[in-house]
């Protein structure tokens, strides 16, 4: 695919999209049902229901606090629900370990720009989820190589990743997890403290992506990038206010009733 072989409550606009490609029965990515979680007994998200179908692009939108990037932790199985379940192409995700099938692009910190390696390198840690801590093959390196090729950082292959640029770096932790042969890209705030011009150029590799067939999962501040690349949209604080194309997003008031709500105590 893509180059490599490879809610609801009372007053929510809700709605749910689909790849017109994807079979009825094919089992969903992402499966979040009836979920609530709180970290000292106060909810951070509560009664939260969504699915992820296969080759969807969705954005959790909402205002700092809302819940966003724990549910998101929720998803990648790194909190367990308090109550509901949440699943990961049909198993439960604290228990999923097949990490050929899901990429991760975190925030960018200070451990990713100091670490004293290339962009070659890093791609090629997608390759560990599939052959171990091994010596690579010849498929496997022309893997890494495609994988560079396709989030267009050939040029920097050899350059360390402390001399990119945020988009730049982002860019190749994307690439690593297409090395892995990803299913689905889940992404949590990736372009905080990216320039807006690579903002841009981030947000339409993407969406070429998406075309080609990834699933993507985000949680993003920056609401005109979601509008105009997103597909769907979540928006929520602490419960989910719309959940549907971004098109009925746009002409909806989810954002204000949001943002308008009341804070929980804790949670991104």
């Amino acid at each position: 695919m893509f180059g490599l072989s490879m809610p609801t409550t009372d007053g929510q606009d809700v709605t749910t999209t689909a790849s017109d490609a994807t079979p009825e029965t094919a089992v969903p990515p992402v499966e979040v049902s009836d979920v609530s979680f709180g970290y000292t007994g106060t909810p951070v998200v509560e009664d939260i229901t969504l699915s992820v179908s296969p080759g969807e692009f969705v954005a959790l939108v909402g205002p700092n606090g809302s819940g966003k990037s724990t549910l998101l932790g929720l998803v990648l199985g790194l909190h367990r629900p308090d109550s509901g379940t949440v699943s990961l192409f049909g198993e439960p995700a604290h228990r999923f370990d097949d990490g050929t099938r899901l990429g991760y692009v975190a925030q960018q910190t200070d451990a990713a720009v100091s670490m004293p390696i290339t962009v070659r390198e890093v791609v090629q840690m997608g390759r560990f989820s599939t052959v171990g801590f091994g010596r690579l093959s010849a498929a496997d390196w022309r893997a890494v190589d495609e994988a560079i090729e396709t989030v267009g950082m050939r040029a920097f292959a050899d350059r360390p990743i402390a001399q990119l640029s945020g988009g730049q770096r982002q860019r190749a932790f994307i690439a690593r997890a297409l090395a892995g042969d990803a299913e689905l890209l889940v992404l949590d705030e990736p372009t905080v403290g990216v320039d807006a011009e690579s903002v841009e150029a981030f947000y339409e590799l993407l969406e070429t992506l998406n075309d080609e067939g990834l699933t993507i999962l985000l949680v993003e501040h920056d609401i005109g990038s979601v509008t105009d690349h997103a597909g769907r949209v979540v928006c929520l604080n602490r419960e989910v206010y719309f959940d549907g194309p971004t098109e009925a997003f746009l002409d909806s008031d989810a954002l204000g009733r949001a943002f308008g709500a009341t804070q929980p105590a804790g949670g991104d």
